[in-house]
């Protein structure tokens, strides 16, 4: 029998159970510290273990240290000026050594586990149950088959057997482990388990963000889509337990990429209720949360700290809160304008204020100067770059009581409320900045252009201390008035962390066919992106501008598409679309182009003032393809040195 340590998992350490209410379509929660086999023989107890799968995203998706561990050390992002060693090794650029002891995946290895075995236990009790439809158990299924996916990418083959069998619900604590390996995870827990939930699913969820077939048809596709290239191996990176990349059924890699291609067409062919947004701005605008391009979200509220899972005014910056965009927040209230021309007065003009397009600052990541230059090069017709970032920082000064009409601001010209403060230029001027040396009068180190009310700064000019924040997961509250207060810009974000979003099913697809699979006609690779250029194109609001802007350059963004779509520019696309949300790090992993795409990035140091872009070189070795076994795991073994040295990842 293969053994595993539950005892971290299951039990003491269990996150709060979701208990169904009654028909309001809704999730109520009621803690529980621990599961037993007789629970699940229960209907109420089947409906709670089920539910609790929802919750159990919380401890994952929004947690600031784990998503640090999906974008630092990409193209998308680097440590920012506060930044502690957490966000610090993940870069791999000489400040610290990814090690077991600091590695934050950690935060996946201890969450997934009680899941995957909460759901084994559904899995093997609820058909005796009655009143258990096969739909609920599939809920289950995917939960088992979405935990052991995210496992798989991170660290390589991991446990199927947690003491009790394999695929066997545990409740004896173990000592012992053994990992199994990637094709073993693949063909015996992720593909079943997904195959039968893309069965039993419904179209429309059994509660609002609920599992559904489409979900499981998304995370079906991408798992053929990975393994296809675990198979296929183009740059031979080390897997994990050692073992050959050959398939036990038989299929070579592009058999599996042809299975993604189709599943995710199915998909798109029988969406069910969900959709593309018309425009990029409405797939990520607080007030439109929930729409119908999310297929699975970690949920929050603003109406109930303890549906919330977190305070409303405060925060601990720990799981369950949703805190992570905090990460890609810098300081703007450190920006100072005057309340005279002479500037014998100074004012924090850009207050902390729960807003999409501020909320609290920590300063532990930055974006590199490359995604604002490169990734995002066109920001005039693509939407997207204006749907992601926060370029342009207003004044809210009156909202925090300071009765002044006007401030004066760079040129010493006035500046009302509502005007703009900082403004991240889209592209280096004609005309050269004035910088300051140090921080100068704006007190970040802001410059200033001729006839500009507006401190500035480039795209080059960008630093680890101050950079445009990610509005696409910013604040947003309802239960204050936004014109005359601040709100609560301390407490984590209410918003739900999307997860999973219709759209990926296109490039899911298009990689699919980039790699060989047989294609539907209008579903070319080349024409799946184009449905997603297409609506980037569209425009309804301009965030930089603070105004309405209607506006369709679908054209201008399919003319701009190359004939022949290759696997780098569908990586370019992804990170246009997902810039920021937790998807980067699998992504060039999967692809294996992490070295090729990060191994080098620009951005300006830590001071105020520094605005010289330093090209900075990372050490990604094909170890760090995998991430480490926590150390807090293996202290917990009952296994010799040796036995331990031997479960660990090599190279940590």
């Amino acid at each position: 029998m293969i053994r595993f340590n539950i005892k971290t998992f299951v039990g003491t350490a269990l996150m709060t159970t979701l208990f169904l209410g009654s028909c309001e379509d809704i999730l109520e929660e009621q803690p529980r510290s621990i599961y037993e086999p007789g629970f699940f023989q229960t209907e109420r107890g089947v409906l709670g273990g089920v539910n609790s799968m929802y919750a159990h995203l919380r401890y994952i998706y929004g947690q600031a240290y784990y998503y640090n561990t999906t974008l630092t050390g990409t193209d998308e992002a680097t440590y920012a000026q506060s930044a502690d060693q957490n966000f610090k090794v993940m870069d791999i650029s000489g400040q610290g050594e990814i090690t077991p002891q600091d590695s934050r995946a950690d935060v996946l290895w201890g969450a997934a586990f009680s899941n995957i075995n909460t759901a084994s236990g559904i899995i093997e009790n609820a058909e005796e149950v009655e009143g258990i439809s096969d739909a609920l158990i599939a809920e289950a299924r995917f939960f088992r088959a979405f935990d052991y996916f995210q496992l798989v990418q991170t660290f390589g083959g991991v446990p199927l057997d947690l003491g009790a069998g394999e695929l066997q619900f545990n409740s004896n604590p173990v000592r012992t482990s053994v990992r199994n390996t990637v094709p073993e995870v693949y063909t015996r827990a992720i593909f079943p388990d997904l195959r039968i939930a893309v069965e039993n699913l419904p179209a429309m969820g059994r509660v609002t963000g609920g599992a559904t077939q489409t979900l499981a048809r998304l995370y079906l596709a991408k798992a053929y889509l990975t393994y296809g290239w675990w198979l296929e191996n183009p740059e031979n990176i080390p897997t994990y337990p050692e073992t050959p990349r050959t398939d036990p059924d038989g299929h070579d890699a592009q058999w599996y990429f042809q299975q993604a291609y189709d599943v995710a067409i199915s998909a798109i062919e029988n969406p069910g209720p969900f959709g593309l947004q018309e425009t990029y701005y409405d797939v990520n605008v607080g007030s439109n949360d929930r729409n119908n391009e999310i297929l699975l979200y970690a949920d929050h509220t603003e109406t109930s700290e303890f549906y919330n899972a977190s305070s409303l005014s405060w925060s601990n910056g720990a799981a369950p809160e949703n805190f992570a965009v905090w990460m890609m927040t810098w300081n703007y209230t450190v920006i100072r304008s005057a309340t005279d021309p002479n500037w014998n007065n100074t004012i924090s003009s850009v207050q902390r204020e729960a807003a999409q397009a501020l909320g609290r600052p920590w300063t532990r990541m930055a974006p590199t100067i490359g995604a604002i230059e490169n990734t995002f090069a066109d920001k005039t017709n693509d939407s997207r770059y204006d749907g992601t970032f926060t370029t342009v920082y207003r004044g809210n000064w009156p909202k925090a009581g300071v009765n002044e009409p006007v401030v004066y601001n760079a040129n010493s010209l006035p500046v009302e409320p509502g005007g703009a403060i900082l403004t991240f230029l889209d592209e280096e001027p004609a005309t050269p900045i004035n910088y300051p040396a140090g921080a100068g009068k704006s007190n970040i180190g802001a410059g200033e252009l001729p006839g500009r009310s507006d401190f500035v700064i480039s795209p080059r000019g960008i630093s680890r201390i101050v950079y445009p924040g990610l509005w696409k997961l910013g604040t947003y509250r309802t239960d204050h008035d936004p014109n005359t207060s601040l709100g609560q810009p301390n407490g984590a974000s209410t918003r739900p962390f999307n997860i999973a979003k219709f759209s990926e099913l296109y490039f899911v697809a298009a990689e699919a066919a980039v790699k060989g699979a047989n294609t539907q006609a209008g579903y070319s690779a080349r024409e799946l992106i184009n449905v997603i250029r297409a609506r980037a194109g569209k425009w309804r609001w301009d965030n930089n501008g603070n105004t309405a802007r209607i506006e369709d350059n679908s054209a201008e963004m399919i003319a701009a598409t190359p004939e022949v779509i290759d696997i780098d520019y569908i990586l370019a696309e992804r990170s246009r679309e997902y810039y920021g949300e937790g998807y980067r790090w699998f992504d060039l992993v999967r692809t294996q182009r992490w070295e090729e795409f990060a191994s080098t990035y620009e951005i300006a140091g830590s001071n105020y003032g520094d605005h010289t872009p330093q090209t900075i070189t990372r050490n990604i070795q094909p170890y760090h393809y995998l991430r480490p076994i926590p150390q807090g795991q293996l202290d917990r073994m009952e296994m010799t040195p040796a036995e331990k040295q031997a479960y660990q990842n090599p190279g940590y």
